[in-house]
């Protein structure tokens, strides 16, 4: 999983092994630890909810997308458009922007025969 952080847009990024490993219910997890006791994770996880929730921790960013949404959008791979939620953040009206994508070039990899992806033998 890689996680982008830019102003206020967070991009979540998987591989198809990470994928399956949330179609099949698990949460897919990655950590940066700097020291004995500095440890951040980043945690996403499928749910039966309606839009992306967002916990954001002293030691943990959870990411909880809906099942159905992650679903339908695995249906549709390859493609290079990510996810998208907004997320409202309190009274003073900000908002967040929350994309989860599938590494497009893995999905390719993963998803089409190799003749359909314009390889010619010489």
């Amino acid at each position: 999983m890689k996680l982008q952080i830019e102003g206020q847009r967070l991009r979540f990024r998987v591989d198809e092994a990470e994928l399956t490993r949330l179609l099949a219910g698990e949460s897919v997890v990655d950590q940066t630890q700097l020291s004995e006791v500095q440890i951040l994770r980043r945690r996403i996880v499928l749910g039966q909810i309606v839009t992306a929730q967002l916990a954001w921790g002293p030691q943990e960013i959870r990411l909880d997308i809906p099942d159905d949404a992650v679903r339908a959008y695995a249906a549709s791979l390859p493609r290079r458009e990510a996810l998208s939620f907004t997320l409202g953040l309190g009274a003073q009206a900000t908002t967040l922007g929350v994309d989860f994508e599938v590494d497009v070039r893995d999905s390719v990899r993963h998803r089409m025969p190799r003749e359909s992806r314009g390889h010619r033998d010489p």
